[in-house]
């Protein structure tokens, strides 16, 4: 198949960037139905509409490639799940809001087919587990040790390890529907399921960094 712009450089502005994100999102298609080794650079062009030769003006290589979806993602869905944590609101407020926040976030269908891919391919390509890790995960976990961190100074929270208890924090945020929907297994995700999952893990984790 052959687009109008076939081998052409990059342009400026609007058609560029609408452009990239024609490939972005043929690209994201393709690897949540092959997978990473199973999705060719062809494959990917013909299903984003574009030439082989307007993919790579784009992208050198498909691990590039992986790492803008990831990238897009994160950088699209995390600023306002982490909304919380510049609110200003008390600790419980806050993290009852983080923890909604990030199990909708991860039971996204987007998120759900980017860490499946992740995980078949982790053992033979390495690299794409660590660049999820370092555009989600990590930064997830990072933004919450801040705060934690913060919180800790204006003794609001007792967390000796901010790292460590951010992390814990992430992980009770995937008890039950996030776990349950990973293995694409039946569960409820109604708004009430995900606040009780929320209100139990705030209140594990207070119980373990309350200041008072």
């Amino acid at each position: 198949m052959q687009d109008q712009d076939t081998c052409s450089p990059q342009q400026p502005g609007d058609a560029s960037s609408a452009k990239r994100e024609q490939i972005l999102k043929g690209a994201h298609d393709i690897f949540a139905e092959h997978g990473y080794e199973g999705a060719s650079m062809s494959v990917i062009a013909r299903h984003a509409g574009v030439s082989k030769g307007t993919l790579y003006n784009y992208f050198e290589n498909k691990a590039e490639l992986f790492t803008a979806v990831v990238k897009q993602k994160a950088e699209r869905d995390l600023p306002a799940a982490f909304r919380p944590v510049n609110a200003d609101l008390p600790p419980r407020e806050t993290l009852n809001a983080l923890a909604r926040s990030i199990i909708a976030l991860i039971i996204a269908p987007t998120a759900l087919a980017l860490y499946r891919v992740i995980i078949s391919e982790a053992r033979h390509f390495p690299h794409l587990a660590e660049t999820f890790w370092e555009h989600a995960p990590a930064i997830c976990i990072d933004t919450l040790a801040r705060w934690l961190t913060d919180r800790t100074e204006k003794k609001e929270l007792n967390v000796p390890d901010p790292m460590f208890a951010a992390e814990q924090f992430y992980t009770l945020c995937q008890t039950r529907i996030i776990t349950r929907r990973r293995f694409e297994l039946p569960v409820s995700t109604t708004d009430a399921d995900i606040d009780r999952i929320a209100d139990a893990t705030v209140t594990m984790f207070l119980a373990m960094y309350s200041a008072s």
